[in-house]
């Protein structure tokens, strides 16, 4: 597992544009970390590593954005306010991960059970100093 500190948004956008880099159809990235250890905010800096051009927003009350303009189609979802793991399977969300993109899944632990085996993972938690972040990246 590797390990990054992250201490500026400078940083997120390296790890981002490096973690894009290494992505290809049908990878799924899980991101796992308390509310504001940046979640939204590297998923923007991954699409735009991949190229794409719309504003980056977070899916909290649409479950999933999906866009199209990168050298990949990207699904962006956010687990948070779906209603059990259940919900996940009623809204037919699992067909996103067959459909030849990159899916990123903010609160991925939410619904781990239903996350393909080979599922990347980025643990994100809060650092010693202000403003910091740890990143522990699976790949």
């Amino acid at each position: 597992m590797r390990e990054y500190l992250i201490k500026s948004e400078a940083d997120t956008e390296a790890l981002g544009l490096s973690i894009a880099d290494r992505l290809v159809a049908g990878d799924v990235l899980a991101l796992i970390g308390d509310l504001g250890c940046g979640k939204t905010t590297l998923t923007k800096y991954i699409a735009k590593g991949l190229g794409v051009t719309e504003r980056i927003t977070s899916p909290t009350f649409t479950i999933v954005n999906e866009y199209r303009s990168g050298r990949l189609p990207l699904f962006h979802f956010d687990a948070y306010r779906l209603e059990g793991e259940e919900d996940w399977f009623e809204r037919g969300l699992e067909e996103y991960f067959y459909r030849g993109g990159v899916c990123i899944v903010e609160w991925a632990d939410l619904i781990a059970e239903h996350l393909p085996d080979e599922t990347l993972c980025v643990f994100m938690e809060y650092g010693e100093g202000e403003g910091e972040r740890i990143y522990r990246c699976t790949f």
